[in-house]
């Protein structure tokens, strides 16, 4: 798993249509603290463990999760 505010981690895994490793984007939280987010990601592990279990995109947004299961384009 990949946690990262990096999107290019997840163009890599779209472009490729891997199947792994899973990951998790922190977008538009820059004036977040570390703390801050770590709170969020702990508050919402449960939501998501088992789509992070099976490989996914997990995207947290200020304000919403989203949540896409890899490979992008199963076979």
């Amino acid at each position: 798993m990949i946690i990262s505010g990096d999107t290019d981690f997840g163009e890599l895994l779209a472009r490729s249509n891997a199947a792994a490793p899973s990951l998790i984007l922190r977008r538009r939280q820059q004036n977040r603290r570390a703390a801050e987010i770590a709170a969020l990601l702990l508050a919402n592990l449960e939501a998501i463990a088992e789509d992070v279990e099976a490989s996914a995109i997990v995207v947290f947004d200020e304000d919403r999760l989203r949540i896409r299961r890899l490979p992008l384009r199963p076979d």
